[in-house]
């Protein structure tokens, strides 16, 4: 049992606060970087064990809390194929996170080896990275020593994009099959992108330049060496100009700047110089999530979020499907989930003739019902979102045999926009090419964009309980099962105001209950917002 007494000797350097009650959630275990040394030693343990259950597959490891404060970090898990820990390993996380003891973590993971049948002399493969947090060296020693200290093979890519490490995990998995993903280096991700962006914008032309916002996170360096790959607008690329990109001043991450500060606010950053009806994006703090706007000339500020990222791409690929005779053979569908913007959902459903599917609220939900569709459209609203063609579309379209030129060159775009798009997980740099792809084949700006439907006025607001647990949903997260008698409270006030809409959810990360509501009027949407924020707050104290 040596390797449990490595186990022990390890975890001795990073004790569990006796205080503390970790949850693996939505995104991984997230909190005060403080907090973290225990749970991401662990999460090494647990990574190390995947790997064995899966016969030495390469498992990831990001150490990263997106858009949260500097001072945050957290840490997940990246299965074989680039997507999210499968759910039921989830609570095995949280088992480990939560042993009282050093002796109490070997025999839990010695336990969960048992119960789960894992083969012992199976190799253990892991590739981790971190965002630019100061924390971050400090946890990926936890983490090593994890590693080491069951005896596992792996590899430090030190400072990537969380959508980075997704790729590179199924890159190196997938490596020599019929399924190989591209090269697993961060220079094959970028050079990948970049031939299918090429490929992708023939027939298009960009219109002036896009300014990305990076939130002061790992995107301004990696968004940086992508575009030394890519061609300018006058080689029929796009500009970009980067804004937001100051890594060396780990404190002025996410402050002001990025995609939830854009979303949540409802403005452009301060430090935002764009002219009117200029193309702007903002990306989060480990650019896995993007969020276009625009300011009319009247000083208007335009949101288009996630919900219209989607409802473009939906757009676009069936224009293409029919322009190159295939939408007989792919089934085209999209992904929301409660946070989308009920004129979106019309649109798509009324509009686009597509279907529209709604699942709770984490992109491991809406990947997997993307899967059940052969391209299947899914972001949330707040900017985090990509596409996946199935293992039978990518066959219809390497197969289809064009009867014009104008066929073979709808066929050729989609072809590339497979390989553009980042199959895996959001992915904020490839999502950002998307659009200006789009965009550009279109001859629109975001005016033009913006015009495609009207957003109904929402709020969103986030209300502090004692217990988030209480709050339990239902029907993809729209209505609350409990506490008992809340639903019929909210619903009572929807049907107050016209076109009226609220749910309220708890937070997958903290102690706090988001309440989202729409009304046709900005005041009927405020209104409804902190009435149905009230009823919460009453029913959580």
């Amino acid at each position: 049992m040596a390797v449990d007494e490595n186990i022990v000797k390890a975890s001795g350097k990073y004790p569990k606060p006796t205080d503390r009650t970790f949850q693996y959630g939505t995104a991984g275990f997230r909190m005060k970087s403080v907090l973290l040394d225990s749970v991401v030693f662990r999460v090494g343990l647990l990574a190390a064990l995947r790997s064995k259950k899966l016969n030495g597959q390469v498992i990831g490891v990001m150490i990263t809390a997106s858009h949260n404060p500097p001072d945050d970090n957290g840490v997940k898990l990246v299965d074989p194929m680039g997507e999210m820990l499968e759910g039921s390993w989830e609570a095995h996380a949280t088992t480990l996170a939560n042993a009282p003891s050093d002796q109490d973590l070997a025999q839990a993971y010695e336990k969960l080896g048992t119960d789960l049948k894992v083969k012992a002399q199976n190799p253990a493969r892991v590739i981790f990275a971190r965002d630019t947090r100061a924390s971050g060296p400090h946890l990926v020693a936890a983490l090593v020593e994890a590693l080491k200290a069951t005896g596992t093979e792996y590899t430090d890519y030190k400072v990537l994009t969380t959508p980075q490490l997704h790729y590179l995990t199924r890159c190196l998995n997938t490596k020599g099959t019929q399924y190989e993903y591209g090269e697993p280096t961060e220079k094959g991700y970028y050079e990948k992108t970049a031939e299918a962006f090429k490929q992708a914008m023939k027939g298009g032309k960009a219109n002036g330049a896009v300014t990305v916002d990076c939130a002061n996170g790992v995107g301004g360096p990696k968004l940086a060496e992508l575009v030394k790959y890519l061609p300018k607008a006058e080689e029929l690329g796009v500009d970009i100009r980067i804004v937001n990109d100051d890594v060396l001043k780990p404190e002025r991450l996410n402050h002001q700047c990025g995609a939830d500060f854009v979303k949540t606010n409802q403005r452009a950053p301060p430090s935002s110089q764009a002219a009117p009806l200029a193309r702007c994006a903002s990306l989060d703090g480990d650019a896995d999530r993007i969020v276009y706007y625009f300011v009319d000339p009247d000083g208007t500020f335009r949101l288009l979020d996630g919900d219209r990222i989607a409802s473009l791409a939906a757009l676009f690929i069936g224009d293409l499907a029919r322009h190159a005779n295939v939408s007989d053979k792919i089934k085209i569908g999209v992904v929301q989930t409660a946070y989308a913007n009920g004129a979106s959902t019309d649109y798509v459903t009324q509009h686009l003739k597509l279907p529209v599917v709604c699942t709770p609220t984490g992109v491991k939900h809406l990947h997997h019902a993307a899967t059940k569709f052969d391209v299947g459209v899914y972001f949330e609203a707040n900017g985090h979102g990509t596409i996946l063609f199935s293992e039978q579309a990518l066959k219809a379209l390497s197969t289809h045999e064009p009867q014009s030129p104008a066929q073979n060159t709808a066929l050729e775009t989609l072809r590339a926009l497979t390989n553009l798009i980042n199959q895996t997980v959001g992915d904020a740099l490839s999502d950002l090419l998307l659009v200006e792809v789009i965009l550009a084949h279109k001859c629109w700006g975001p005016k033009e964009w913006d015009l495609t439907y009207t957003d109904l006025p929402n709020r969103l607001v986030r209300v502090e309980v004692a217990d988030r647990n209480i709050f339990k949903a239902f029907d993809a997260e729209r209505k609350l099962e409990s506490p008992p008698g809340v639903q019929a409270q909210i619903d009572a006030l929807v049907g107050k105001y016209k076109n009226g809409r609220s749910f309220a959810r708890a937070s997958g990360t903290e102690d706090a209950v988001r309440v989202y509501a729409e009304a046709a009027t900005r005041g009927e949407a405020d209104d409804l917002a902190q009435k149905v924020a009230g009823i919460v707050k009453q029913a959580g104290i």
